[in-house]
């Protein structure tokens, strides 16, 4: 069946979630960068440094240590930031057999097997657990918070072609990986904003044909979602603010839309195109 893979690490976040390790911290005080590309840029960012590789490798920061994030391991340019860094570097992977692996002085391996999966899923939660761990993060509450997600209502199917999502600090992380698995699952268009971002001049291209969806957060950010759920209702979108408690939690309800919204259209979430020569004409053309 279509996105069987996918639907099958989905499925496998909470048992992939309670092997996370946990023995590792990243030393107290050290000025840290986290560079990622894709899906683990979004990992990376929810440490609260996280840096795209090819900004890192044009603008080396001034750190003491550096932490990668690659699932696969041979990512060019997360690979070139290993290179470029002199210091110490950390990997977070799932794969410790690597070109970026050989470069580091630890690896911690977050998930118990690669996934299949063109659309990750289980290897961004897991990558995110991890980091939270070496910053010294409980986690082992995660595994049955996940199952909750798994279980709880799901994010309506719709016929938009069009989506947003809205998020600020540590959810802005959020609205981008939502983005991108309904772009790389569902190959609708989808934009994130951050909150604020989205209040300053962007609401001139929205009107009702965008489904939106905005993370609450807490304190003076729900407050400023809650001015975006109203700016959106008064366009006549289609807007549910979505609660939020931990990335790991909080991306698993578009998770289950990316591969509801496929089975509704018949798209198979698992390849990201790439079974289409067309389109893995245009991935082959940048390799």
């Amino acid at each position: 069946m279509a996105g069987d893979k996918t639907r099958a690490a989905i499925a496998a976040q909470p048992g992939w979630l309670a092997r996370v390790p946990t023995d590792r911290r990243i030393p107290e005080g050290a000025r840290v960068a986290v560079v990622g590309c894709g899906t683990s840029l979004h990992a990376a960012q929810t440490s609260g440094n996280g840096i795209d590789a090819l900004e890192f490798v044009l603008r080396p920061a001034d750190i003491d240590m550096l932490v990668l994030v690659s699932h696969e391991g041979p990512t060019p340019l997360t690979l070139e930031a290993a290179q470029l860094f002199a210091g110490p570097r950390w990997l977070v992977t799932g794969n410790p057999d690597n070109a970026i692996a050989a470069l580091c002085d630890e690896v911690v391996v977050a998930t118990p097997e690669l996934e299949v999966s063109y659309c990750h899923t289980a290897s961004y939660t897991c990558a995110v657990a991890a980091l939270a761990a070496l910053r010294g993060e409980e986690i082992a509450w995660l595994p049955d918070a996940v199952a909750a997600a798994l279980d709880a209502e799901p994010l309506p199917v719709s016929d938009h072609e069009r989506f947003l999502v809205v998020g600020a600090g540590r959810d802005w992380p959020t609205a981008q990986e939502a983005a991108l698995k309904l772009r790389e699952g569902v190959h609708v268009a989808t934009e994130a904003f951050t909150t604020e971002e989205l209040l300053h001049g962007h609401l001139a291209a929205i009107d009702d044909r965008v489904r939106c969806f905005v993370l609450e957060g807490e304190g003076r950010a729900a407050a400023r979602a809650a001015d975006a759920v109203a700016g959106l209702r008064e366009l006549g979108c289609d807007v549910t603010l979505v609660p939020t408690s931990h990335p790991v939690v909080d991306i698993v309800a578009f998770q289950r839309l990316t591969v509801d919204l496929a089975d509704a259209r018949g798209v198979d979430p698992d390849f990201i195109r790439w079974d289409d020569p067309r389109w893995l004409r245009a991935r082959e053309s940048y390799k």
